[in-house]
């Protein structure tokens, strides 16, 4: 058994300085000493895809990242590691607890994911070893994990069973009480509805040039890419719904302007985001919400997006302003009041569905785009 404050020693040895994850009552000890250090920064998120997608924003800010979840939440992680972290070959440390390891009893639920624990870590091509419960151990194994990740740009995972660390007591600050939301419908409700085209051209045009924009999984990316590629893009073409997650991860380790080019699906997808976003408060945050009410890129079938007024659930999860509007030039002047205006935004555009007649897509490796991404974002000095 070793005790929390050993570990993050030998963590941080090895530069480990960001922490994100989901609890487990085996990973409460490590937790609470890290929620309970000011030199740490932990982001609780509400899902263990989440995390990984904060992680995966804050390694390309230059952050070497830890993400704890129970062996249970390995299972929404998934489509985070498969299709985020595989593709643009982004690191993060995994530290999964093992209930329902074999050979010792736990609850019923835990069963299945107990037996399958490192054979799905093996699936995913995740290497991984016995989390390192002596303190001479924790060193070299720190280091080891350290130079996996460098060498092969992947994930690698500690797997813990139950008892590994010594208890500690928490001592956690209380959430900051964000002031009032500004919430504003700003919706015409005639004419045409603009295309995701023509917005995107508009923040092409409006953004300054050390933003960092961040365009989710789907036709939004292809587009932007097609309109203009360049070093400060980051096109999320996978992990559907984890665009915004990893915008939170770059906007807490950069002082630049973040712009996350969301989709309504997408949106849908991972609310608990815009929770954590809340809470978190980047005020280098905005969050664009391009909504044609359909899932465009497998053929136009409609999303819920109709019956959800996302400026109302911005307002909620305490963003500093919320705007819906359905026509470009209250789009544009909405845009440039918040970029000039500490956030987070939610800046809402109510679209009309379809896309480019001749649309491409990048041509560039998802492996090249986040080191190209993580270049532009580490030449600045980082928060």
């Amino acid at each position: 058994m070793i005790r929390a404050e050993e570990l993050l020693i030998a963590a941080y040895e090895q530069q480990f300085d960001f922490y994100t994850g989901v609890p487990c009552s085996f990973l409460a000890p490590l937790i609470n000493r890290v929620v309970s250090d000011r030199e740490i920064l932990y982001v609780g998120a509400t899902s263990e895809g989440e995390a990984v997608a904060i992680a995966a924003g804050a390694w390309l800010a230059g952050r070497e990242t830890v993400v704890l979840c129970q062996n249970s939440g390995l299972g929404n992680t998934v489509n985070t590691l498969t299709s985020l972290n595989w593709p643009f070959r982004i690191p993060t440390l995994l530290v999964v607890t093992w209930r329902g390891q074999p050979g010792y009893p736990d609850e019923p639920q835990h069963e299945l994911m107990g037996q399958m624990t490192t054979a799905l870590l093996n699936l995913m091509r995740v290497p991984y070893r016995p989390f390192p419960v002596a303190t001479t151990a924790l060193a070299p194994a720190f280091a080891s994990a350290r130079a996996a990740m460098s060498r092969y740009g992947r994930p690698f995972a500690f797997v813990m069973s139950k008892g590994a660390i010594s208890e500690e007591s928490l001592n956690e600050n209380p959430l900051r009480i964000p002031p009032p939301c500004e919430i504003a419908d700003l919706c015409c409700r005639s004419g045409i509805r603009p295309t995701r085209a023509e917005a995107l051209e508009c923040i092409l045009k409006l953004i300054p040039p050390e933003a960092a924009v961040i365009a989710t999984t789907g036709k939004c990316g292809r587009e932007l890419f097609t309109l203009y590629d360049r070093e400060q893009h980051f096109y999320h073409v996978g992990s559907m719904g984890g665009a915004s997650a990893l915008g939170l991860g770059v906007a807490l380790n950069v002082h630049r302007p973040v712009l996350v080019l969301d989709g309504d699906g997408a949106a849908l997808m991972k609310m608990g985001n815009m929770a954590t976003i809340g809470a978190q408060m980047p005020r280098n945050l905005l969050h664009v919400l391009l909504d044609n009410g359909v899932h465009d890129s497998t053929g136009g079938q409609a999303t819920v997006s109709a019956c959800v007024s996302f400026s109302k659930i911005a307002c909620a999860c305490s963003y500093a302003t919320a705007t819906v509007t359905d026509e470009l030039t209250s789009f544009q002047e909405t845009l440039q009041e918040a970029l000039a205006r500490p956030g987070p935004h939610l800046v809402h555009l109510l679209l009309r569905p379809g896309s480019m007649a001749r649309l491409g897509r990048p041509t560039i490796l998802p492996s090249d785009v986040s080191r190209r991404f993580k270049r532009f974002l580490t030449s600045e000095s980082r928060s």
